[in-house]
């Protein structure tokens, strides 16, 4: 009994001691949590804010995310990336690319189409200002990587536009990108008519940046004019004359010129062969294969 009652007093220090150490274990997973919730990282969610959806031609839309203003973001710079988008209802994510990175108020704007069988830009498409919105990233879609290409072609079809508007705005306007001034550049987009063209904002900022720098051409494709006349450049699809010709006006050999490919998977393989099976970039094929591009000349996004 006696060591019972002098052992007691040791007994309770310990349990003291463990409570103690509990409320610091919570205490710091809280603390971890907060700090969680209001970071941007690849490695968890954080919510951001729907500040505007706006039909901008055919099934797409101009959609405008605002992050926490508690929230710290470390935004890549001198690379293309892009942020995973949560469907909160089925638990699926896709990577979207936002158009001008993130500006000093938080905001992201994407450009998105909405597809039959796309879970994520239907469920994006169908919320409303104020609605709350998961995503997570930075995630890295292409990097310069020191290369020593002198001219950059970029081809896009649909939405595919939206890593090289990136590229772009941070190239002209943020100063803010790892390629050299003196590299040339030039984008080659297809849509399928004028109504799912590039939004006319984002248009008018190609065409100033193109007036403004000798180093960048455009060059617009429809599949059909819908009409009796376009906005595009070309009537027809992107194909070998036109990827040649952008090579011979560049006057730089096809041995220094780095081609970048995002869009549809059938233009993707049309241009530059199918990925492989297991996502990764798989062997260079189509027009890009024939014209004898090698594997470090090619992307596809």
């Amino acid at each position: 009994m006696r060591s019972f009652l002098t052992s007691r007093p040791l007994r309770n220090t310990a349990l003291a001691a463990g409570g103690s150490a509990i409320t610091f274990i919570v205490w710091t997973l809280l603390r971890k949590d907060k700090r969680e919730a209001t970071s941007l990282s690849i490695n968890h969610f954080t919510e951001a804010t729907l500040l505007q959806s706006e039909q901008s031609g055919g099934c797409t839309k101009l959609i405008t995310l605002k992050l926490p203003p508690e929230c710290t973001t470390r935004q890549k710079t001198g690379t293309v990336w892009s942020v995973y988008i949560r469907d909160d209802d089925i638990q699926v994510e896709r990577p979207y690319t936002p158009l001008e990175g993130i500006d000093k108020d938080g905001r992201m704007t994407f450009w998105v189409k909405k597809y039959p069988n796309g879970e994520v830009a239907r469920w994006l498409h169908s919320k409303f200002p104020g609605d709350k919105i998961g995503l997570r990233g930075p995630h890295t879609t292409w990097d310069w990587k020191d290369q020593d290409a002198k001219h950059i072609i970029m081809i896009s079809g649909g939405t595919g536009f939206t890593p090289f508007y990136q590229l772009l705005y941070s190239h002209f306007l943020k100063k803010e990108s790892q390629i050299p001034h003196t590299t040339k550049l030039s984008l080659l987009h297809s849509s399928l008519n004028d109504g799912e063209l590039p939004p006319q904002t984002l248009r008018n900022n190609l065409e100033h940046w193109r007036r403004e720098s000798d180093s960048l051409t455009t060059r617009l494709f429809v599949d059909n004019m819908g009409g009796s006349s376009t906005a595009a450049d070309t009537v027809g699809r992107i194909n070998r004359e036109s990827i040649e010709f952008e090579l011979r006006k560049s006057n730089i050999p096809l041995s220094k010129t780095l081609f970048l490919v995002c869009g549809p998977e059938p233009m993707i393989n049309t241009i530059a062969g199918p990925r492989a099976l297991d996502r990764t970039q798989g062997p260079v094929g189509g027009v890009l294969g024939a014209l004898g591009c090698k594997s470090h000349q090619v992307w596809k996004l």
